[in-house]
């Protein structure tokens, strides 16, 4: 399967006179990495969102992963999700757990043993330098860190998509250039797919990518 995301005439709203996202044609391959950027406002969150069925289409067709996203059943939706990651711009992270307990989330919630989550989030956490501080609480934690919790736990089940909004958009630069480093890296010796919505592509960014751009219409321009 060579699409991840195929969107054909895919519009997005929440009321019908108010438009988000309007007629959006695309694709988006296995391997990709693609930054989707815009003005304040112009609908980058709630395309992302479509991604992971929080949204589902109003007209047109957005397929994720061979799944037709305006036809979707909850039990489907559920099994998709599990072989996604997702990065926020607020971690989202549980405050009474530890940041191992936070890694294996996704993992806990899928069942598997006590012994796999360990060793996952002992793997994980040396991934985004983060070794030693399994047992620290959240708010122990500098921003920064707590972010590359965030993207550790996104790739706690090896998903075939990530899809990160503004996963910088808090962090200073030395921070923000470490999770870029880990968001190509998953790209690039994971092939994973990975989707951002940023207001700002990196200067310096070190693997090819995809350039998607919403104007203030909620028109979708692939940028070459």
């Amino acid at each position: 399967m060579s699409n991840i995301i195929f969107a054909e005439n895919l519009t997005l709203w929440y009321e019908e006179n108010e438009i988000i996202i309007n007629g959006a044609n695309f694709s988006i391959n296995k391997g990709d990495f693609v930054f989707i950027t815009g003005p304040s406002g112009s609908g980058k969150s709630t395309l992302l969102q479509s991604f992971y069925g929080k949204l589902q289409p109003n007209q047109g067709q957005l397929n994720i992963g061979g799944l037709d996203m305006s036809m979707i059943k909850k039990k489907k939706l559920q099994e998709l999700r599990s072989h996604l990651g997702i990065v926020f711009q607020d971690y989202r992270l549980i405050n009474e757990w530890t940041v191992e307990d936070n890694v294996v989330l996704p993992l806990w919630i899928a069942g598997y043993s006590k012994k796999v989550q360990t060793e996952q989030a002992q793997r994980l956490l040396h991934h985004v330098k983060l070794s030693g501080k399994e047992k620290k609480y959240p708010m122990e934690l500098s921003g920064g860190e707590q972010q590359r919790v965030g993207v550790a736990r996104a790739l706690a089940k090896n998903p075939f998509l990530i899809l990160a909004d503004e996963p910088t958009g808090n962090l200073d630069e030395y921070s923000s250039n470490v999770i870029w480093d880990l968001l190509e890296n998953a790209c690039q010796q994971l092939d994973t797919t990975v989707v951002v919505v940023t207001h700002q592509i990196p200067t310096v960014f070190n693997i090819p990518f995809k350039h998607l751009s919403i104007d203030q219409k909620g028109t979708v321009y692939e940028v070459c």
